[in-house]
């Protein structure tokens, strides 16, 4: 039993995103995708970087997948956010690695486009396969998505599966919120943290 491990943001799910899935399908038996979800006393964190919440990101991916993968919410930083740093010095770096391997039986392996993200990988003992990162990035269909907001020019629709394009457009309120705002992000050791919960 082989299970491949994917963490990722999937803010939105994009075609890239599933392009890797079905690559890691056929790599696997499992295939365990986790979207990154950063919580503030059980309340999850969203931001212009993070404007999807979770079960809208597992809804797009069930929307492709189905039941063919496990999607799990394993990937779960708590604030504050900063006491998961430097990976595998603190306690709680520990116990995200725990949740991140609940109920992965046999061998595994995680998959990274992300050479820096490998690092982070590896560092956590996750046995990083890094991949070549795809051209089109979750960040740049954001950047679409925010300019349709604004009612800019833009091909958004080009970058994601149609039944995606559907939930996007359902949820089409979260989008204009976050179109005007600040990015309150920051990156560290190769990660992006929302400001909000970093350090309580």
């Amino acid at each position: 039993m082989i299970t491949a491990l994917y963490l990722a943001h999937l803010n939105p799910v994009t075609n890239a995103h599933v392009e890797i899935i079905k690559e890691l399908k056929k790599q696997a038996d499992v295939v365990k995708v986790m979207p990154v979800v950063f919580k503030d006393e059980g309340r999850e964190i969203n931001s212009k970087s993070f404007p999807f919440n979770f079960e809208t990101r597992k809804k797009m991916l069930e929307s492709i997948f189905g039941d063919s993968i496990k999607i799990t919410e394993d990937y779960a930083f708590l604030a504050p956010f900063k006491k998961y740093l430097p990976p595998l010095v603190r306690r709680k770096s520990w116990k995200l690695r725990k949740q991140i391997l609940d109920g992965v039986e046999g061998d595994y392996f995680s998959y990274t486009g992300d050479k820096a993200e490998g690092y982070m990988l590896k560092m956590y003992r996750l046995r990083p396969k890094i991949g070549e990162r795809k051209a089109l990035s979750a960040t740049s269909v954001k950047e679409k998505l925010y300019d349709a907001a604004l009612k800019k020019k833009s091909t958004w629709k080009e970058d994601v599966p149609e039944e995606i394009v559907k939930i996007i457009e359902e949820e089409w309120k979260t989008v204009k919120e976050f179109a005007n705002q600040e990015d309150q992000t920051t990156r560290i050791v190769g990660m992006k943290f929302p400001k909000e919960g970093y350090s309580k």
